[in-house]
C-alpha cells in the first residue's frame, strides 16, 4: 500500500505578503480603538446629560467634515502622496480627538472632539483602502480586501467587547484612552515600517502625458486641433461614469450597515405590531450576536466572493441584505418575533461579508491607476452619506409608524430595485500597479469578468 504524502500545512498567515500582513494589522489596530467608541460615544455623553438632538448634531457634524477630509485625501493621494502620510496625519488626529471627548463635559468640548474624529477619519480610510492593492504583489487583491475586512470585523467586535466590560466597571470614558493606545501603536508601526506605495513612477508618466494634452489644447489653432484637445479634457472625467452603479449600490448597503447601528436598536425596544419590546440588555446581546456573526463570516466569504466576478459578489451581498430585511419585518408581525430578529443578522453578515470587499474591489478595477485615490474617496463618502442619511430616514418612520415593518420592507425593495444597476458592473483596468486597461472581451469562463452565476 503506498502511500502518499501530504503537503506540509502553511499557516494562514503566512500566504499572505507582507505588506499585505502590516496593511491588515493597522487596520485591526485602527478598528480595535474605534470599535468602543463607535458604539459608546452616544452613551457617555447621555450620561453626561447631552440631549439626543445635540448628541445628534455633534454625530452629523463629523460626518459632514469627513466629507471634505475624504475628498483632499483622494485628491492629495492622486497628486502622489503616498498612503502613509494620511494614515499618520489621522492617528494624531485621533489621538486629539480622545484627549479632548476624555474630559469633555459641555457641549463645545464634545462639538470639537467630534469634529476632528470627522477628518481623522476622512483622511484615513481613502488611504487604508488604496494601501490594499498597493500590498497585493503577487497576490489577488480581491482576496487582500477579504482579509482587510476581516481585520476591521475582528478590531471593531473585540473593541465593542472592551467597550462594554469597562462600561460594567463604570469606566466608561476609557473607550477613549484605548483607542489613544491603539492609533498610537500604529504610529509606530508606520514609523518602523511605512505602507507600500510604488506608484510614483506611474503617476508622474500619467501627469506628464495629461501636461502634453493640456499644451495641445493651449496652442490648437485648428478645429481640428480644437475638437482633439476638448476630447482629451472630456476624457479626464470619463473615468467616473462607470462608478456611478457602484456607488449607487453602495450608498444603498452601507445604508443598511448603518441601519443597524442606529435603527435596529430603536426598533428592538420599542417592540413592533405584535412582538413586545425587547429589554437593552437583549437588545445588547443581538448587537454583540451581529458583530459575532460578521467577526466569523468575513473571512470565508469573502475570500469565497473573491474568487468570482465582481457582480458574482455584489449580488450575493444585495440578497443577504434583501433576505435579512424581509426577515426583520416579519419580526414585527411575530409575537416570537425577537427570534426572527436573530436569524436575520445572519443573511445580514453574510450580505455585508460579500457586498464590501467586493465593492472597493470594484472601485480598483474601474478605475485608472492615476484616479483611484479620489475613487476611493468617493466610496468612503457612501459611509458617510449613509451615515447621515439613513438614520434621519429611519427615525422619521419610525416615529410616524411606531415600528419597523415599512422601513425594513422598504430597504428590501430599495436593494431589489437596484440589481439591475449591476449589469454594467465589470473590471476594466488590472488592479496592479500597472493599472494598464483590460481589452479582451468578456469571457463567462473568466471568473473575474464573467456575470452572475
Amino acid at each position: 500500500m503506498s502511500v502518499v504524502a501530504r503537503p506540509r500545512p502553511v499557516h494562514w498567515w503566512n500566504q499572505f505578503p507582507a505588506p499585505l500582513q502590516e496593511v491588515a494589522f493597522i487596520r485591526l489596530l485602527a478598528s480595535f480603538g474605534a470599535g468602543g467608541v463607535i458604539y459608546l460615544t452616544p452613551i457617555v455623553f447621555h450620561q453626561a446629560s447631552f440631549t439626543a438632538v445635540q448628541v445628534s448634531q455633534g454625530l452629523a457634524a463629523s460626518a459632514l467634515i469627513g466629507t471634505v477630509a475624504r475628498l483632499l485625501s483622494g485628491v492629495m493621494l492622486d497628486r502622489g502622496l503616498t498612503c502613509s502620510w494620511p494614515v499618520r496625519a489621522a492617528a494624531l488626529l485621533a489621538v486629539m480627538a480622545d484627549l479632548v471627548l476624555f474630559r469633555a463635559t459641555g457641549f463645545n468640548g464634545y462639538l470639537v472632539g467630534q469634529l476632528l474624529i470627522g477628518v481623522a477619519a476622512g483622511l484615513y480610510f481613502p488611504a487604508i483602502e488604496l494601501a490594499v492593492p498597493l500590498s497585493c504583489s503577487g497576490f489577488t487583491s480581491s482576496r487582500g480586501y477579504a482579509l482587510a475586512r476581516s481585520a476591521d470585523a475582528l478590531g471593531v467586535a473585540a473593541g465593542a467587547l472592551l467597550g462594554a466590560l469597562l462600561t460594567a466597571m463604570e469606566m466608561i470614558r476609557m473607550v477613549y484612552a484605548v483607542e489613544a493606545a491603539a492609533v498610537l501603536s500604529m504610529l509606530v508601526v508606520l514609523w518602523i515600517t511605512p505602507l507600500p506605495d510604488g506608484r510614483a513612477a506611474f503617476l508622474h508618466a500619467s501627469a506628464a502625458t495629461t501636461q502634453n494634452h493640456k499644451l495641445t489644447a493651449e496652442t490648437a489653432s485648428t478645429g481640428d486641433s480644437k475638437t482633439e484637445a476638448k476630447a482629451h479634457s472630456a476624457a479626464d472625467w470619463h473615468w467616473l461614469l462607470p462608478l456611478i452603479p457602484v456607488l449607487i449600490v453602495s450608498v444603498i448597503a452601507t445604508g443598511i450597515v448603518s441601519l443597524m447601528q442606529s435603527a435596529l436598536p430603536l426598533d428592538m425596544v420599542r417592540g413592533g405590531l405584535a412582538r413586545e419590546p425587547l429589554s437593552e440588555a437583549s437588545s445588547g446581546g443581538l448587537i454583540a450576536w451581529q458583530l459575532l456573526l460578521l467577526t466569523v463570516l468575513q473571512w470565508p466569504i469573502g475570500n469565497w466572493v473573491a474568487k468570482r466576478s465582481l457582480r458574482f459578489g455584489l449580488g450575493m451581498g444585495l440578497l443577504g441584505f434583501i433576505a435579512g430585511c424581509l426577515l426583520l419585518a416579519g419580526s414585527a408581525l411575530w409575537a416570537g418575533g425577537s427570534s426572527l430578529i436573530a436569524l436575520a443578522m445572519v443573511p445580514i453578515a453574510f450580505g455585508e461579508a460579500a457586498f464590501l470587499p467586493t465593492a472597493a474591489e470594484a472601485m480598483v478595477e474601474e478605475t485608472p491607476l492615476q484616479h483611484r485615490g479620489l475613487a476611493m474617496a468617493l466610496f468612503s463618502q457612501c459611509f458617510a452619506f449613509s451615515a447621515i442619511a439613513a438614520p434621519l430616514l429611519a427615525g422619521a418612520l419610525l416615529d410616524q409608524q411606531g415600528h419597523g415593518l415599512v422601513l425594513w420592507l422598504l430597504m428590501a425593495g430599495t436593494c431589489l430595485a437596484v440589481v439591475p444597476l449591476l449589469k454594467a458592473v465589470r473590471p476594466r483596468y488590472k488592479p496592479n500597479l500597472s493599472g494598464s486597461p483590460i481589452e479582451e472581451p468578456l469571457d463567462v469562463r473568466n471568473p473575474r469578468t464573467a456575470a452572475l452565476r
